[in-house]
């Protein structure tokens, strides 16, 4: 039985991304503002995104953060990205997962097989130990996503994050490498 190709590429980000990102966070503003902190002005503008593509290549080097855009495979563009966050080694080694898609390619199974891809990377490449993950308990889909990869819940971490201008709850998961 043969594997389906998936329509989606993964690859690091890089300073060269910057006016893809921009279109990405622009087309998806209003969507992406409801699971975001609220941005200032700048973050809308080539230079915001060089700043954070830039930052986002020192964290890699550092080997604190890996961020991976999510291409389509049809178009080229950008569709998403997916990252590993506060990477912590000894004695602790986890890190924190975040992830975001175009809203016109939700429901299509994408993030399930890029959350399952991140796990395998942070467990055979990075050799970590944990991976935890936070969504606000209304957001179904992406629990949904985090289970489906092998995810725990462990509790509710009451306001912990600031959601558009808000405190809000994030249901806290989590994956244990079992092979370390």
């Amino acid at each position: 039985m043969s594997k389906k190709a998936e329509p989606f590429l993964l690859q690091p980000m890089e300073s060269g991304h910057a006016e893809q990102m921009l279109q990405l966070e622009i087309k998806n503003r209003e969507f992406f503002q409801t699971f975001t902190p609220l941005r200032n002005p700048e973050f809308y503008t080539l230079g915001g995104q060089q700043e954070r593509l830039n930052m986002i290549e020192r964290m890699r080097e550092l080997g604190q953060q890996y961020t991976f855009g999510i291409f389509s495979k049809e178009t080229g563009d950008l569709i998403g990205d997916a990252s590993l966050f506060k990477i912590e080694r000894e004695p602790v080694q986890s890190c924190m997962l975040g992830y975001c898609l175009d809203q016109t390619y939700n429901g299509r199974g994408y993030m399930s097989s890029i959350v399952q891809k991140m796990v395998s990377y942070a467990f055979d490449e990075l050799k970590l130990h944990r991976i935890e993950a936070g969504a606000m308990p209304h957001n179904k889909g992406s629990i949904r996503v985090l289970e489906k990869a092998g995810f725990h819940k462990e509790g509710i971490a009451v306001k912990s994050v600031r959601i558009n201008g808000k405190w809000e709850d994030h249901q806290m998961m989590a994956i244990i490498n079992k092979d370390i």
